[in-house]
């Protein structure tokens, strides 16, 4: 079973960074701009259904915004509206003052285009439950699975799984540069110039 940890570490890092974030979950909201849907705040276990409703009455959208969406309160639930998002064929898009981190950009990999526009942030570091961090765990533990599967389904190179795990503690948060975008495929578009890790830390 995924492990409900990444509201925790979320809290941690906006209250280390400074960034004036309120100490408390703030359920993913959405949008409607013409022919987009915005998404602001954590996943949780109501999104997807949020999501949906949202889709009932704007059934011929296919792109989706993640304005700031900087990880998730239940990861089992963020994998399957990620999975429900690359089914029904969305492009997603972070903006250029845009954030996506820790479960956001899982949700942002699920976009079968995936756009950064210059100035976006991607941030990733290590999982971690009361018990242990996913990086004391072999790697042949079973805990690892679901992401790895979730990987394997969307075109992912496990690697980059790993590449998170080792990036930063969960209590802390690597912003990714260029080079790593490009490395692992994050955006399916041309890699322009991401937000500094200085920028990034105080959205």
């Amino acid at each position: 079973m995924l492990k409900l940890t990444k509201l925790v570490i979320l809290i941690s890092l906006t209250v280390l960074a400074g960034c004036g974030h309120q100490l408390h979950h703030t359920p993913m909201q959405f949008s409607v701009e013409r022919d987009r849907i915005t998404a602001i705040g954590e996943v949780d276990s109501n999104s997807l259904n949020a999501f949906e409703n949202v889709l009932k009455k704007n059934p011929n959208i296919r792109t989706l915004v993640l304005k700031n969406v900087g990880g998730s309160v239940d990861d089992e639930a963020n994998i399957e509206f990620s999975r429900v998002v690359r089914e029904l064929g969305f492009v997603t898009i972070v903006p250029s003052d845009g954030l996506v981190a820790s479960g956001g950009t899982d949700l942002f990999l699920a976009g079968v285009q995936r756009i950064l526009e210059a100035g976006a942030c991607v941030g990733v570091h290590t999982w971690a439950t009361e018990d242990y961090v996913a990086t004391d765990l072999p790697r042949t533990d079973p805990e690892h699975d679901p992401y790895l599967a979730y990987y394997d389904d969307i075109g992912i190179d496990q690697n980059f799984y790993w590449f998170t795990l080792e990036a930063a503690p969960a209590d802390n948060m690597h912003w990714m540069s260029d080079s790593e975008v490009a490395e692992f495929k994050i955006s399916t578009s041309s890699a322009l110039s991401l937000g500094s890790a200085a920028i990034c830390e105080h959205r």
